[in-house]
């Protein structure tokens, strides 16, 4: 691996794509700890160590955590990229409603073109939004930190709220400049990348964190579990089920096409993130009503149960929204039908099975059988920061699991197989062999 990655230096468009990538992640990561105009910076630093987050940043600590810790800080990309990924979700859940946005989808290059157009839009839109609330929260300290009562803001005036507003917005623009400039003239998705970059960021400091709290023996179980949790992702996330797809041979003009023998991968974890974001996103709405409702009994039980990990009730509920969604979100991103006519169409078939309507219920049956193993695992490795916060109290920097260690994994085997991919090109070996 080591041969592999002195080569891909040594080629010098791909040396030079790799740099770029280095040099957008630094810059990325310096609007990530510089603070917004209006931000007073020592009160700041004194709540963060005080509070360490408190018991209500359990509202945002997925935005936080895709924000590399800077939405905690008040940062300049305080927000992260989770707008975009929030407004890409949408737009992919709304191209199955829609008929306008479902025909754009089938037009190729241009209709994706006009989708990421409508996805910008509306990450701007959601920008301001988040914005707007986080800076209505920064303006009462004790909701943003539990028992914080300094100033976070120089001024509080309608000025600097506005200010802090539209930088934070800006800020969301130049995020989603930055990631399209990575996948134009980089290696990987750029939005991937930068979202890899904000999670990884957060890693050391976690480590530290439970060198200090819990000692070194705990650290030393805390890494081995941690390798043997990634070395686990990695094989499930590789994991598919292939199912061979065969053409029959055809005569147009004088020449023959088809005969050829191909499969259809269909991944074990075929959701991927989504379905964690989603429970995640869905059992924070409860609890975000019942700070508007305090002292009445439903709030009460909703305070009680669905705020801390440990409790057994929050557990059932969040791996049942896990699974609940993977089969959700499978069932709209694969068609069984469209994949069944479009091998009627082409002259393919599967092996033993009719074309037409018996592949498409082929289709369905192998999908949904895969689809309960992948809810399951995502179910499990979200799981682990709530088992981590039972047996060692720390949920809040225990790195290998949930959310994080899924997107990591996948974005790194998907970089490293596009570099792979450049360096087979150039005849090569690649870093996976």
């Amino acid at each position: 691996m080591l041969g592999a990655f002195a080569n891909a230096f040594k080629t010098p468009d791909l040396r030079r794509k790799i740099l770029f990538v280095l040099f957008i992640v630094v810059i990325f990561r310096i609007g990530s700890v510089v603070p917004a105009p209006g931000v007073n910076v020592k009160s700041l630093d004194t709540c963060l160590k005080a509070a360490q987050g408190g018991a209500n940043a359990n509202l945002y600590n997925l935005i936080n955590l895709f924000s590399g810790g800077a939405l905690l800080q008040l940062a300049i990309f305080a927000l992260g990229i989770m707008p975009y990924i929030t407004a890409s979700i949408i737009l992919q859940l709304l191209t199955v409603v829609i008929p306008r946005l479902e025909s754009l989808k089938k037009e190729g290059q241009a209709g994706q073109a006009k989708i990421t157009q409508y996805t910008r839009f509306l990450t701007v839109g959601l920008a301001i939004l988040q914005a707007t609330a986080f800076v209505a929260l920064a303006r009462t300290p004790g909701r943003l930190f539990q028992g914080c009562q300094e100033p976070l803001l120089h001024r509080d005036d309608w000025f600097t709220v506005v200010v802090m507003v539209l930088t934070m917005t800006a800020g969301t623009g130049v995020i989603m400049w930055l990631g399209e400039l990575i996948t134009d003239r980089g290696v990987g998705n750029g939005m991937s990348i930068l979202i890899f970059t904000q999670i990884v960021a957060t890693f050391p400091s976690q480590l530290w964190n439970i060198r200090k709290e819990k000692g070194i023996a705990t650290f030393v179980v805390v890494v081995a579990i941690g390798l043997v949790i990634m070395a686990a992702v990695i094989f499930i996330e590789q994991a598919q089920r292939r199912i061979p797809v065969q053409y029959a041979k055809r005569m147009v003009g004088r020449k023959m096409f088809g005969g050829t023998s191909t499969y259809i991968p269909l991944k074990v974890n075929q959701a991927g993130v989504i379905p964690v974001i989603f429970a995640s996103s869905l059992l924070y709405l409860p609890v975000l009503v019942s700070q508007f409702k305090q002292g009445e009994g439903w709030a009460n039980w909703i305070q009680g149960n669905l705020v801390k990990g440990d409790h057994p009730i929050y557990m059932v509920t969040y791996v049942a929204l896990i699974i609940f969604f993977t089969y959700f979100y499978v069932s709209i991103t694969f068609n069984p039908k469209e994949v069944a006519d479009n091998m009627k169409k082409y002259g393919g078939f599967i092996p033993g099975i009719r074309a037409g309507r018996p592949t498409e219920e082929y289709l369905a049956y192998v999908l949904s059988r895969i689809t309960l193993p992948g809810a399951i695992y995502l179910a499990l490795i979200s799981m682990i920061p709530l088992v981590a916060l039972v047996l060692l109290n720390a949920n809040q920097n225990f790195p290998f699991g949930g959310t994080s260690i899924l997107i990591m994994v996948g974005v790194g085997l998907d970089t490293v197989k596009q570099i792979e991919s450049q360096l087979q090109q150039r005849n090569y070996e690649g870093f996976l062999r």
